[in-house]
Protein backbone atom coordinates (compact mmCIF):
# COMPACT_ATOMS: atom_id res chain seq x y z
CA UNK A 1 0.00 0.00 0.00
CA UNK A 2 0.77 3.69 -0.45
CA UNK A 3 2.66 5.22 2.38
CA UNK A 4 -0.01 8.34 3.14
CA UNK A 5 2.76 10.23 5.57
CA UNK A 6 5.20 8.99 7.31
CA UNK A 7 7.48 10.45 10.56
CA UNK A 8 10.00 9.89 12.72
CA UNK A 9 9.31 10.65 16.09
CA UNK A 10 13.08 11.06 17.93
CA UNK A 11 13.24 10.58 21.54
CA UNK A 12 12.03 13.01 23.93
CA UNK A 13 9.60 14.24 21.27
CA UNK A 14 5.78 14.73 21.07
CA UNK A 15 3.48 14.80 17.76
CA UNK A 16 -0.31 14.93 18.05
CA UNK A 17 -2.35 15.29 14.13
CA UNK A 18 -6.35 14.52 13.09
CA UNK A 19 -6.67 10.81 11.67
CA UNK A 20 -9.30 10.42 9.70
CA UNK A 21 -11.30 6.48 9.58
CA UNK A 22 -10.05 4.19 7.84
CA UNK A 23 -6.47 4.83 8.11
CA UNK A 24 -3.69 2.13 9.30
CA UNK A 25 -1.36 3.57 11.89
CA UNK A 26 2.03 1.81 12.20
CA UNK A 27 4.73 2.06 14.60
CA UNK A 28 7.86 0.55 14.26
CA UNK A 29 10.80 0.83 16.66
CA UNK A 30 14.49 1.70 14.89
CA UNK A 31 16.11 0.12 17.86
CA UNK A 32 15.71 -2.51 20.60
CA UNK A 33 13.84 -1.10 23.69
CA UNK A 34 11.05 1.52 21.96
CA UNK A 35 7.78 3.09 24.29
CA UNK A 36 6.01 5.45 22.77
CA UNK A 37 2.92 6.63 25.12
CA UNK A 38 -0.64 7.36 22.63
CA UNK A 39 -3.76 8.80 23.23
CA UNK A 40 -6.55 9.75 21.20
CA UNK A 41 -9.90 11.51 21.08
CA UNK A 42 -12.60 12.03 18.78
CA UNK A 43 -11.59 15.00 16.68
CA UNK A 44 -15.41 15.46 16.08
CA UNK A 45 -16.03 15.61 20.01
CA UNK A 46 -13.12 15.99 21.92
CA UNK A 47 -14.41 15.17 25.15
CA UNK A 48 -14.55 11.70 23.93
CA UNK A 49 -11.63 10.10 24.46
CA UNK A 50 -9.27 6.82 24.74
CA UNK A 51 -10.39 4.76 27.98
CA UNK A 52 -8.12 2.26 29.26
CA UNK A 53 -10.64 1.34 32.39
CA UNK A 54 -13.40 0.21 29.69
CA UNK A 55 -10.70 -0.89 26.99
CA UNK A 56 -9.61 -3.45 29.78
CA UNK A 57 -12.48 -4.72 31.57
CA UNK A 58 -14.96 -4.98 28.60
CA UNK A 59 -12.70 -7.02 26.94
CA UNK A 60 -11.32 -8.89 30.36
CA UNK A 61 -7.74 -7.84 29.47
CA UNK A 62 -4.38 -6.77 31.58
CA UNK A 63 -2.31 -5.39 28.10
CA UNK A 64 -3.30 -5.18 24.78
CA UNK A 65 -2.38 -7.06 21.06
CA UNK A 66 -4.19 -8.06 18.20
CA UNK A 67 -7.92 -7.89 18.22
CA UNK A 68 -8.81 -5.68 20.62
CA UNK A 69 -10.16 -2.56 19.95
CA UNK A 70 -9.53 0.51 21.76
CA UNK A 71 -12.46 2.19 23.24
CA UNK A 72 -13.61 5.61 24.71
CA UNK A 73 -15.49 6.30 27.38
CA UNK A 74 -18.65 6.21 25.37
CA UNK A 75 -18.14 2.52 24.63
CA UNK A 76 -17.07 2.92 20.92
CA UNK A 77 -13.90 1.47 19.08
CA UNK A 78 -12.03 4.48 18.44
CA UNK A 79 -8.84 1.96 16.40
CA UNK A 80 -8.34 -1.56 16.58
CA UNK A 81 -4.86 -3.27 16.47
CA UNK A 82 -4.54 -4.74 13.09
CA UNK A 83 -1.14 -6.24 13.24
CA UNK A 84 1.29 -6.48 16.06
CA UNK A 85 4.86 -8.46 16.07
CA UNK A 86 4.88 -8.37 19.70
CA UNK A 87 2.30 -9.71 21.41
CA UNK A 88 1.92 -7.77 24.64
CA UNK A 89 1.52 -3.59 25.03
CA UNK A 90 1.15 -2.18 28.13
CA UNK A 91 -2.05 -0.51 29.31
CA UNK A 92 -1.14 0.60 32.80
CA UNK A 93 1.61 2.02 33.31
CA UNK A 94 0.69 5.96 32.28
CA UNK A 95 3.45 8.42 31.57
CA UNK A 96 6.39 10.22 33.09
CA UNK A 97 6.39 14.11 34.99
CA UNK A 98 8.79 16.13 35.56
CA UNK A 99 9.50 14.54 38.96
CA UNK A 100 9.91 11.34 38.20
CA UNK A 101 12.34 12.39 34.67
CA UNK A 102 14.43 14.52 37.63
CA UNK A 103 14.78 12.11 40.08
CA UNK A 104 15.34 8.67 37.88
CA UNK A 105 17.61 10.64 35.03
CA UNK A 106 19.16 13.57 36.55
CA UNK A 107 17.85 17.36 36.75
CA UNK A 108 17.57 19.21 33.56
CA UNK A 109 15.60 22.29 32.23
CA UNK A 110 15.27 23.96 29.46
CA UNK A 111 16.97 27.12 30.22
CA UNK A 112 19.73 25.12 31.34
CA UNK A 113 20.16 22.82 28.19
CA UNK A 114 17.81 24.21 26.03
CA UNK A 115 16.17 21.60 23.37
CA UNK A 116 18.44 18.97 25.13
CA UNK A 117 16.63 18.89 28.26
CA UNK A 118 15.17 15.35 29.39
CA UNK A 119 11.22 15.82 28.45
CA UNK A 120 8.41 13.95 29.82
CA UNK A 121 5.57 12.32 29.05
CA UNK A 122 3.10 14.72 30.72
CA UNK A 123 4.68 17.49 29.42
CA UNK A 124 4.94 16.51 25.87
CA UNK A 125 0.96 15.63 26.18
CA UNK A 126 -0.02 18.80 27.48
CA UNK A 127 1.60 20.81 24.81
CA UNK A 128 0.36 18.83 22.47
CA UNK A 129 -3.29 19.05 23.73
CA UNK A 130 -2.98 23.09 24.40
CA UNK A 131 -2.95 23.27 20.78
CA UNK A 132 -6.43 22.10 20.59
CA UNK A 133 -7.82 24.05 23.54
CA UNK A 134 -7.35 21.65 25.97
CA UNK A 135 -5.60 21.55 29.23
CA UNK A 136 -3.88 18.98 31.93
CA UNK A 137 -7.54 17.71 33.00
CA UNK A 138 -8.23 16.01 29.48
CA UNK A 139 -4.95 13.91 30.63
CA UNK A 140 -5.45 10.15 31.27
CA UNK A 141 -3.45 6.96 30.93
CA UNK A 142 -2.01 6.17 27.65
CA UNK A 143 -1.27 3.23 25.76
CA UNK A 144 2.40 2.21 26.31
CA UNK A 145 2.86 0.76 22.44
CA UNK A 146 6.09 -2.02 22.76
CA UNK A 147 6.93 -2.06 26.75
CA UNK A 148 5.66 -5.16 28.32
CA UNK A 149 4.25 -4.87 32.05
CA UNK A 150 2.80 -7.94 33.86
CA UNK A 151 1.98 -8.75 37.71
CA UNK A 152 4.19 -11.00 39.57
CA UNK A 153 2.53 -13.67 41.95
CA UNK A 154 3.34 -11.23 44.78
CA UNK A 155 1.19 -8.59 42.52
CA UNK A 156 4.75 -6.27 41.52
CA UNK A 157 4.16 -4.89 38.49
CA UNK A 158 7.18 -6.41 36.12
CA UNK A 159 8.65 -4.89 33.47
CA UNK A 160 10.05 -6.93 30.68
CA UNK A 161 13.59 -5.27 29.65
CA UNK A 162 13.93 -7.38 26.45
CA UNK A 163 10.38 -7.63 24.92
CA UNK A 164 11.08 -5.00 21.72
CA UNK A 165 13.62 -5.99 19.55
CA UNK A 166 14.97 -3.67 16.83
CA UNK A 167 12.41 -3.35 13.71
CA UNK A 168 9.77 -4.33 15.69
CA UNK A 169 6.23 -2.51 14.94
CA UNK A 170 2.64 -2.71 15.40
CA UNK A 171 -0.64 -1.33 13.63
CA UNK A 172 -3.12 0.11 14.45
CA UNK A 173 -6.84 1.00 12.26
CA UNK A 174 -8.83 4.33 13.06
CA UNK A 175 -12.66 3.47 13.48
CA UNK A 176 -13.51 6.49 13.61
CA UNK A 177 -12.25 9.94 13.35
CA UNK A 178 -9.25 10.48 15.84
CA UNK A 179 -7.14 13.25 17.15
CA UNK A 180 -4.03 11.21 17.88
CA UNK A 181 -1.65 12.27 20.27
CA UNK A 182 2.10 10.44 21.04
CA UNK A 183 4.98 11.60 23.29
CA UNK A 184 8.01 8.91 22.94
CA UNK A 185 9.29 9.30 26.05
CA UNK A 186 10.16 6.26 28.70
CA UNK A 187 7.44 3.69 30.34
CA UNK A 188 7.55 4.59 34.13
CA UNK A 189 8.69 1.43 34.78
CA UNK A 190 11.64 1.38 33.07
CA UNK A 191 14.08 0.15 35.51
CA UNK A 192 17.14 1.84 32.71
CA UNK A 193 18.95 4.63 34.97
CA UNK A 194 19.91 6.53 31.43
CA UNK A 195 16.87 8.16 28.91
CA UNK A 196 16.18 5.93 26.48
CA UNK A 197 17.22 6.40 22.76
CA UNK A 198 14.85 4.89 20.72
CA UNK A 199 13.46 6.96 17.68
CA UNK A 200 10.44 5.34 16.76
CA UNK A 201 8.70 5.32 12.62
CA UNK A 202 5.06 6.46 12.14
CA UNK A 203 3.71 5.51 9.13
CA UNK A 204 -0.29 6.32 7.89
CA UNK A 205 -1.56 4.48 4.89
CA UNK A 206 -5.02 2.99 3.73
CA UNK A 207 -6.83 0.50 5.45
CA UNK A 208 -9.12 -1.98 3.72
CA UNK A 209 -12.78 -1.31 4.14
CA UNK A 210 -14.23 -3.46 7.22
CA UNK A 211 -16.71 -6.47 7.03
CA UNK A 212 -18.31 -8.51 9.02
CA UNK A 213 -15.06 -11.29 8.84
CA UNK A 214 -12.80 -8.98 9.80
CA UNK A 215 -10.39 -10.32 12.44
CA UNK A 216 -11.04 -7.55 15.24
CA UNK A 217 -14.80 -7.66 14.86
CA UNK A 218 -15.27 -10.78 15.55
CA UNK A 219 -12.37 -11.04 18.29
CA UNK A 220 -15.15 -11.56 20.73
CA UNK A 221 -18.48 -10.18 21.59
CA UNK A 222 -17.44 -7.04 23.46
CA UNK A 223 -15.29 -5.94 20.61
CA UNK A 224 -17.97 -6.40 18.47
CA UNK A 225 -20.29 -4.51 20.38
CA UNK A 226 -17.99 -1.38 20.30
CA UNK A 227 -17.53 -1.90 16.50
CA UNK A 228 -21.44 -1.58 16.18
CA UNK A 229 -21.78 1.45 18.40
CA UNK A 230 -18.96 2.92 16.31
CA UNK A 231 -20.95 2.21 12.88
CA UNK A 232 -23.89 3.49 14.65
CA UNK A 233 -22.17 7.29 15.60
CA UNK A 234 -20.31 7.27 12.09
CA UNK A 235 -23.84 6.39 10.09
CA UNK A 236 -25.91 9.13 11.75
CA UNK A 237 -23.46 11.42 11.28
CA UNK A 238 -22.78 10.82 7.75
CA UNK A 239 -19.58 9.71 7.53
Amino acid sequence: MNIIWSKTINPGDRWSGNVCRGRLVKFTALEAGANIAVLMYNFRNLSEHYNMPDTLKAQHTFYLKRGYALMSDCGRAMASIVEDELGWHDSISGYTTRKITDEKYGLTNYQKDSNNYLKSGQENFINELTKNGMSKRDLMPPINFFSKVEADPAGNLVYHKNHCPKEASVTIRTEMDIYLVLSNTPNPLDPKIFYPSVPVRVEILPAAPVDGLDFCVNFMPQTRRAFENTWEYNLLLGI
